[in-house]
């Protein structure tokens, strides 16, 4: 009986393979051709910004590392298919019936080399598509730099850790990849060519003494990878998140047990490997077999049981002596790793621990003149309402703090810029045109002291001005004048902005500028047109680039508009962040930037660039987004940004940038130079940030940098735990601190959004003079008390300074929350918020915790009024204050429509408060303490002096019969004192106080 042969594959007609072929083409076009477009156009941004150097060192990576990742995967997969095809079974047995595999074999017989060459070709390129994503892991290795700090356990320098350790993985990963799919691919072509025989049909299970001998050394070949990769475990265990509820780092667990686990499972996986290669000689796959068992079992034992035993049984019972030594690694590490050690950290201890000192808090000018009562969560309505001019201009809806010193006095100011906000284009202003050719900048620097408004709200808010910020620059169009020149105390010589915030929110974002002669057509002001006059944008002068442009942002105009000619030019990646983090793709930037008048007149957008690591040995590993955020979330608006959901265990901000908002150059500035990451990073890229010294000279640019929020925000974080050096007392965790809720927003309250952190100009910690800074305070853990302040200065002398000021335990201060309960409950607070709620609605601003005098702590809080309907803004409508001048006495709070008036009220001499322009009153010296000893609020002169030294004796006669009521428990005469108290206040108020 004859058996009939495997049938051959059906052929295709010619027409079937121009349409397949026509398939490949488009299908290859469609997965290339954006790619392609997308490498065309970066590379003539970066040529446009100057940062070719980048690019080309990016690509140039890639494409070797894609290079060698798939040359040598496919290398070897190749290997693995041909010796196996070359040791082939030359007689198959086929057993009873049609041998199963017969069609596939003479398949792969007829066409060899296509099945040898192009599985091992595809296999590649998909490895080197990989590995080239690990340009970055390859660049640090070949650069790194040594840290000069040696870990305690090993004795290697973190630069092993930072730059060796991350590449020997890789190189391991992609080892063992390679192994894996060469061993499958090995396998299968020894099953279709019979030399593996299953079984069945009459024929025995068989391996031929070839496939055997190739598994074998592949298999192997696996283990002492594998071998390798125990040894380099034990140095991930310097970043082992056994404990990580306690700390981060190798654990006693880890030095007593792991790491001799892994020791033993690396010598067991070379007896495995030996194993297998002996295997090849005795001809017996018992041994291997037994080894592969031996190896699982020991690695289940050795590898889990052991330390899970040595856990249990050893460290839990005695836990805070047996990790003391780890856990005081781990604090040093910390330190080290985030620059929050004794040498970036100054800590003052029994802080108010003392009643306060009447004089010293007094004569402390440079808080009590700069207390701010504007907040820029709040105002950026205002803003909008009364310095927009135009329908699609706009800002922020969290405006920046900066400072500047005018006529010798340095003063924080609520700063913007007014921007082209795309999302407020209306109508025919949208279409693409007017959208990208017309409506291209925005047009402005506004700026208004912090400190003060232009007029006190009257009873009922309605005066003209009254609340509203007192701009001393706004206007878009007189900044030639000569008028402006001499008197603008912030001058700006070109208002234009082309890079910003709120112009990158369109989609998509850029603007098409320049002119061959042709009249100008950009927006600038109603009675004048403007062309573009900067250096930066890409050519859409040739039809290539016009083309590219049409497929990037798919677009058909760029090719048939006539308003792009010879001198046009496309400005794109316009959000200063998203543009520093292009340009230096290696930083991680603050979620906040901030524009500055410069010197010369210009605005530049200041962006903090961070340089991080994810394993730091021993460090604490944070979370970027977990530690950022807070309750300024709630209010992020059009422009919000969140940092990266990513671990890391370094952070510095070790590059400054700026983005002119004219030009859009991008300058980076070597800002730690002590960073080895930064130094690395310098060296992978030769010549693009700018070093330390030449940032030294830009003395502008030192006068406006300021402390980064995101950082300060994890370094608060941390050493909210790491403020405690003693191990014990670590692990106990009694002498934690907690970041407190923000309790002026009843969402930001009830979700337990930490309260952000704050600038503001105040006395420098130690020379009390007007210092910029970013402040925060503490409660103790899990309760409302204060624990602490915080403070970072921006002062290019002292930059980076962290003062923590701690509160001895044995005293008590009310917290954020404990302070703003009463201010709110306060009669007069609650009667207004009563009297408003029909025809307003209200919002407190930031409560500012300052710290006066040497003792005293000043709590701040403005309210915020906003009409109902349509039009209506948030204006300053009260301040609200408490301070407590004595240990044990109840609080005061005062409420006023200025601050002289709201210190006035708590005791503090209002003689140094800014005055609010349109006052009638002039602050004066507080009078002496009354008989019972209670310090009456300030008296202010004018013209109704008699009428407030009376208001002054009534409020404090009435403070005297409070106190004495709350001591003896008196009720009646509580709420008659708080009359008392009410009357007179409004009285003082009604005379002008």
């Amino acid at each position: 009986m004859s058996v009939r042969g495997p049938a051959g594959l059906p052929t295709l007609s010619r027409r079937s393979k121009v349409v397949i072929w026509i398939g490949v083409a488009v299908l290859i076009l469609l997965l290339v051709g954006p790619r392609a477009v997308s490498l065309t156009t970066d590379w003539l941004w970066f040529s446009d910004i100057g940062y070719t150097e980048v690019f080309s060192t990016i690509i140039w990576t890639r494409i070797i590392v894609f290079l060698v990742a798939a040359v040598l995967t496919a290398a070897i997969v190749f290997a693995a298919v041909a010796v196996a095809y070359r040791s082939r079974s030359v007689f198959v047995p086929s057993g009873i019936g049609p041998d199963p595999l017969a069609r596939y074999r003479t398949t792969v017989m007829a066409r060899i080399r296509w099945f040898a060459v192009l599985p091992p070709l595809l296999i590649g390129v998909l490895a080197g598509l990989v590995a080239q994503g690990s340009w970055s892991t390859v660049q640090v290795f070949l650069k790194g730099t040594s840290f000069g700090v040696k870990d305690p356990q090993f004795g290697l320098d973190v630069g092993f850790y930072a730059f060796d350790l991350p590449f020997w993985r890789f190189l391991l990963n992609l080892l063992f990849v390679i192994v894996v799919v060469a061993f499958v691919v090995n396998l299968v072509t020894h099953y279709v060519f019979g030399s593996i025989r299953l079984g069945g049909g009459g024929v025995a299970p068989s391996i031929s003494m070839a496939a055997r001998v190739q598994l074998s050394v592949l298999a192997g070949t696996f283990l002492l990878l594998k071998a390798v990769a125990y040894w380099l475990d034990r140095y991930s265990l310097l970043s082992s998140e056994r404990k990580q509820e306690t700390f981060t780092g190798m654990s006693y667990t880890d030095a007593n047990a792991v790491l001799s686990s892994k020791l033993i499972l690396m010598a067991i996986a070379i007896i495995c490997a030996v194993a297998f290669f002996a295997g090849i000689v005795l001809r017996d796959l018992r041994v291997p077999a037994l080894a592969t068992v031996l190896m699982l079992v020991s690695a289940l034992l050795i590898g889990v049981g052991w330390p899970l035993a040595v856990e249990q049984f050893s460290v839990k019972p005695n836990a805070a002596q047996k990790e003391a030594k780890y856990i005081g690694r781990n604090i040093a590490a910390t330190e080290q790793a985030y620059g929050i050690g004794k040498d970036k950290v100054t800590t003052k201890d029994n802080w108010a621990a003392k009643d306060p000192d009447p004089a010293a808090v007094n004569s402390d000018k440079a808080t009590l003149s700069n207390i701010r009562i504007l907040d820029p969560n709040i105002v950026s309505g205002t803003y909008t309402q009364l310095q927009q001019r135009q329908n699609f201009y706009g800002f922020p809806s969290q405006l920046a703090i900066d400072r500047y010193k005018v006529d010798g006095e340095m003063r924080d100011y609520v700063v913007a810029v007014r921007e082209i906000d795309p999302a407020r284009l209306a109508g025919d202003q949208g279409n693409w045109l007017n959208k990208h050719l017309t409506y291209t900048h925005g047009n402005g620097f506004v700026a208004a002291p912090a400190n003060t408004v232009r007029k006190a709200a009257s009873a009922d808010n309605a005066a003209e001005g009254s609340g509203e910020p007192d701009f001393v620059v706004g206007d878009l169009s007189n900044f030639k004048t000569d008028d402006y020149k001499k008197n603008s105390p912030i001058k700006v010589t070109e208002p234009r902005i082309y890079f910003g915030e709120l112009i990158s929110k369109g989609t998509p974002d850029y603007a098409i500028v320049g002119s061959d002669g042709a009249p100008a057509r950009e927006y600038d002001t109603d009675n004048l047109k403007y062309t573009y006059q900067g250096d930066s944008g890409v050519s859409l002068g040739n039809w290539f680039n016009r083309f590219m442009y049409s497929v990037k942002f798919g677009e058909r105009n760029f090719l048939l508009s006539s308003e792009i000619n010879k001198n046009s030019k496309i400005l794109y990646n316009r959000d200063p962040r998203d543009r520093v983090k292009k340009a230096a793709p290696w930083l991680t930037v603050d979620s906040k930037t901030y524009p500055a008048v410069m010197a010369d007149g210009s605005i530049k957008w200041i962006v903090d660039g961070y340089t991080t690591l994810e394993n730091y040995p021993y460090a604490q590993k944070t979370s970027l987004q977990a530690l950022t955020t807070d309750a300024q979330e709630l209010n992020r608006g059009q422009t919000g940004r969140t940092q990266v959901n990513r671990q890391v265990s370094y952070v510095r901000n070790s590059v400054k940038a700026t983005v002119d908002a004219y030009t859009g150059e991008v300058k980076l500035y070597q800002f730690d130079d002590k960073d080895p990451v930064l130094k690395t990073w310098m060296k992978v890229f030769p010549g693009t940030v700018e070093p330390r010294s030449q940032f030294d000279k830009e003395g502008d640019l030192r006068d406006h940098v300021r402390y980064p929020e995101d950082l300060f925000k994890i370094q608060r974080t941390l050493l909210a735990k790491y403020h405690v050096k003693d191990p014990q007392a670590f692990f106990q965790g009694s002498q934690f601190w907690s970041v407190p809720a923000d309790p002026t927003n009843d969402q930001a309250d009830r979700q337990g959004l930490d309260q952000p952190p704050y600038y503001f100009v105040a006395a420098d910690p130690d020379d009390k003079r007007a210092s910029f800074q970013l402040t925060s305070v503490m409660t103790r853990l899990n309760r409302p008390i204060l624990g602490a302040y915080m403070t970072a200065s921006s002062d290019p002398d002292d930059y980076g300074r962290i003062t923590l000021r701690t509160l001895p335990l044995s005293s008590q201060r009310v917290g954020p929350k404990q302070a703003f309960n009463p201010m709110k409950a306060d009669d007069r607070v609650s009667e207004n918020l009563k009297n408003l709620e029909n025809t307003a609605t209200t919002q407190f601003g930031n409560l500012l915790t300052l710290p006066v005098g040497d003792n005293g702590i000043l709590y701040v809080m403005p309210l915020y009024v906003q009409a109902k309907g349509e039009g209506s803004y948030p204006r300053l409508f009260r301040i609200v204050t408490q301070y407590q001048d004595k240990l044990g006495n109840t609080a005061r709070i005062g409420y006023a429509a200025t601050t002289a008036g709201a210190l006035a009220q708590v005791g503090i001499d209002p003689e140094n408060a800014v005055s609010v322009p349109g006052e009638t009153t002039t602050p004066t010296q507080p009078t002496q303490p009354t008989q019972g000893g209670t310090t009456p609020p300030a008296t202010s002169g004018g013209q109704s002096g008699s009428q407030r030294d009376n208001a002054v004796k009534a409020m404090g006669a009435a403070l005297d019969d409070l106190k004495s009521a709350q001591q003896n428990g008196d009720f009646k005469a509580y709420g008659e004192a708080l009359e008392k108290l009410k009357k007179a206040v409004d009285q003082y108020e009604n005379s002008g106080g």
